[in-house]
């Protein structure tokens, strides 16, 4: 099947739905306020496009390349990344709402995440290394049998996880950390 290619476009306020992305090719788009919610994406790709205030929430996402790709003050409640394109993979969040995503054994190395919210964020066996978590809420956030290594958790908060279950070598964490590190072990820390 051909891909329909849309190259340097801008799109504000427009809501999508079903298929109607299926099969697309988007280089060097802006989508300001647009409605994802309701798209069941496979075979689309984006490459250098930025999303700006868009709702992906419970959207499907199936075999989607996100190469270059910026998302700012995006809802992204409940989607799946497990399975977009692992081939062709770069894409940060900013600002956005990411609570019940799930990422599961992706390779996710140097990925940005700033003031975000990852409410029971699903990062099982995900190779993290390198990511940058920048004042996320990680309250409840999974990451049994994942590579933190190097991750920078240093100003994100609410963070639980088992350093015996999880590659953490030289990963930053704040003192305010401790306790969700040590959560395990029912310790009682002053």
């Amino acid at each position: 099947m051909a891909f329909d290619i849309v190259y340097n476009q801008e799109f504000v306020s427009d809501f999508y739905f079903d298929d109607q992305l299926n099969y697309k090719e988007y280089e060097n788009c802006t989508f300001k306020n647009c409605d994802f919610s309701e798209c069941k994406f496979m075979n689309t790709t984006f490459l250098d496009c930025t999303f700006h205030d868009c709702n992906f929430k419970d959207c499907e996402i199936n075999n989607v390349a996100l190469k270059t790709v910026q998302f700012h003050g995006c809802d992204f409640t409940n989607v799946n990344f497990a399975r977009i394109d692992q081939f062709i993979m770069d894409f940060h969040f900013t600002n956005c709402n990411l609570d019940y995503t799930k990422y599961y054994a992706l390779k996710l190395k140097g990925i940005q995440f700033t003031n975000c919210s990852m409410v029971s964020a699903d990062f099982m066996e995900t190779d993290l290394t390198k990511a940058m978590f920048d004042n996320c809420n990680l309250h409840l956030a999974e990451f049994e049998r994942a590579i933190a290594e190097g991750c920078d958790f240093y100003t994100s908060y609410h963070i639980s996880l088992d350093p015996e279950r999880t590659k953490i070598k030289r990963a930053t964490f704040s003192k305010e950390s401790l306790p969700g590190l040590l959560k395990k072990y029912e310790l009682i820390i002053r």
